[in-house]
């Protein structure tokens, strides 16, 4: 039995009411503390230690075909070895 608990028995024998609530609230605010540090300690634990996944945090990029330059009508001329045009600007973007 811990010492506020053997207040808190004590206080109540002496009919002091008033003053075994106080140990009474004590008592109770230690144990929620220890619990809420063990649960925090516990957590931090399995933050860190590799058991959660990182999630992506952009959408992935995308993939180049080729590389090209604009002409002065806009189009796409295709530069390099193997290099198609994919883009057809002549049609609006919907």
């Amino acid at each position: 039995m811990t010492d506020g608990v053997k207040d808190f028995i004590d206080q109540l024998q002496q009919g002091n009411n008033a003053d075994a609530g106080e140990a009474f609230k004590d008592v109770l605010r230690m144990k929620v503390g220890d619990a809420l540090d063990a649960k925090r300690q516990e957590l931090a634990g399995n933050m860190f230690n590799g058991k959660v996944e990182a999630q992506p945090i952009s959408d992935p990029k995308p993939e180049i075909a080729g590389t090209g330059t604009f002409d002065q009508q806009g189009n796409v001329v295709p530069t390099g070895n193997n290099a198609t045009a994919d883009i057809d600007l002549s049609q609006p973007e919907n």
